[in-house]
């Protein structure tokens, strides 16, 4: 890495810089004002990422333009600052010169795991705030500002509608309840997704939905009576008959037991004309991923249409949409998220009554990981080394990957690291994929930053760790913004 770039001649003292293209590429170049736009500065990719690209130059302070040339092609990071200027569309960086600037804030020997993103635009504001201003909250909220930011926020989802969240064009997956286990979680991991409604032709209707949490859940019994999941064993076992045995062993289930008989409860669903505020509670109060959008043609007993599988991320996607141009109107969303009393953080010394941070080492055992899927009920957990830095994540959705040419078949959920089962699901899905695993921001990071993060398709959850050694502080999920916002 070269920290001596300069931009020549100027007799202005140099700020480091470092500018990065995290979206892939075989040869990846840096140009701008700084160069001249005839000079081209080669990128590296991070070392265990070869997804994202960097380099630091030293520049002197002002205002800067660049693009990027990617395999010979040139390109803008549509999520940094951009402007249309004499070379096209450009991003653009403003340099000022602190005299108390760190310059090991850049530091490019970072632990780096697989397509994670903290971006230059964090790295730059960063270094302006020193380490105990990082630890306390940048700034205090105003009981006003936030009962105004919650009052629009609420009047906007209570007039919008579910059919507003259904896109164009797009596909919707059920699975009969009559299918075995097997298939079904072949299809889920086939077609890329990780839940799917669940239909009874004999009922006529939509009765519950199979997800990766299933899998989880069968994986964890099998494993107890310390036999491997085999393909006979999946085979034998319909949806139906899971479900049924699901009842017995987990209180996570949508069944009750009274007196020894089973009371299902109805499936929570919403009908296209409710309204997105009531979708999310919904969502919410259930403590679900999805809310299966249905609709009755008419009242003749005909069979409900399944339209679409809304989310809190696709409810968020839209405010972020509206607000983005008018986010004067919300307050509270350029305060750093450390002035927000949402998340789970890591405890400080002497906190004994916080909720301890889920993560786990890349050496843990893949049961380990299952197991504190279910009794941290989390979604996806970050992986660290032993200086805590993050390296990558696990996630429920991985687990469908067990489904790739039958591994279930032939693994010992105790002898399985954490490592090589990430290894077993590097092909990416086509369906909602982002192209990162690794969603990161700071704790100074603005309100609204992680707000349009999360509204990222498959995003859940946003890790939040500490600028330069990438150690984790923090997690914030969608579920902790809605709660916050709709309380």
């Amino acid at each position: 890495m070269d920290y001596g770039r300069e931009s020549g001649g100027t007799g202005k003292s140099l700020t480091p810089a470092r500018f990065v293209w995290p979206y892939g590429g075989r040869s990846v170049y840096l140009s701008g004002s700084f160069t001249g736009w005839s000079e081209h500065w080669p990128m590296t990719p991070v070392e265990g990422c070869p997804t994202v690209f960097q380099t630091i130059c030293s520049l002197p302070p002002g205002y800067h333009q660049y693009k990027f040339i990617v395999d010979g092609e040139w390109r803008h990071d549509e999520h940094q600052p951009f402007v249309t200027g004499n070379y096209g569309i450009v991003n653009t960086v403003l340099l000022n010169r602190e005299p108390d600037y760190n310059p090991a804030v850049l530091s490019p020997n970072m632990t780096s795991g697989s397509s994670m993103d903290v971006d230059n635009e964090t790295f730059q504001r960063v270094v302006r705030v020193s380490d105990s201003t990082l630890h306390e909250p940048l700034a205090k909220i105003s009981e006003t500002d936030l009962e105004v930011s919650r009052h629009r926020i609420s009047v906007f989802l209570s007039t919008h509608m579910a059919y507003e969240l259904l896109p164009e064009s797009g596909k919707v997956i059920a699975l009969d309840v009559d299918l075995p286990v097997k298939q079904a979680f072949h299809i889920l991991y086939e077609q890329g997704i990780t839940m799917a409604p669940l239909w009874d032709f004999s009922k006529g209707q939509f009765v519950g939905v199979l997800s990766a949490l299933d899998f989880i859940l069968i994986m964890r019994e099998l494993g107890k009576h310390g036999s491997n999941l085999t393909e006979e064993e999946l085979e034998t076992h319909t949806i139906s008959a899971w479900k049924q045995a699901k009842l017995y062993l987990t209180n996570q289930t949508n069944q009750t037991i009274e007196h020894g008989k089973i009371f299902s409860k109805r499936l929570v669903q919403a009908g296209p004309d409710e309204n997105l505020k009531d979708v999310a509670l919904k969502i919410l109060q259930n403590r679900i991923a999805t809310v299966p959008i249905t609709h009755s043609t008419s009242d003749d007993g005909s069979y409900p249409q399944l339209l679409y599988l809304a989310s809190l991320s696709e409810i968020l996607k839209l405010v972020c949409r509206y607000f983005r141009h008018s986010a004067s109107s919300l307050p509270i969303l350029q305060l750093p998220i450390c002035s927000f009393p949402f998340g789970t953080w890591v405890p400080k010394i002497g906190e004994s009554n916080r909720q301890p941070l889920a993560i786990l080492r890349p050496n843990s055992s893949l049961s380990a990981a299952l197991n504190l899927f279910v009794q941290a009920e989390v979604s996806s957990i970050p992986i660290v080394d032993d200086n805590d830095s993050l390296l990558d994540v696990y996630s429920r959705s991985d687990i469908t990957a067990l489904a790739k040419d039958k591994i279930y078949t032939h693994i010992n959920l105790e002898e399985m690291t954490i490592h090589q089962a990430l290894q077993l699901g590097q092909e990416p899905f086509s369906y909602g994929a982002t192209g990162q695993r690794c969603h990161m921001c700071l704790r100074s990071d603005s309100l609204h930053k992680v707000m349009e993060r999360l509204a990222k398709p498959g995003v859940r959850r946003v890790v939040i760790v500490e600028a330069g050694s990438k150690r984790v502080e923090g997690i914030i999920s969608l579920g902790d913004i809605f709660r916050f916002l709709l309380s």
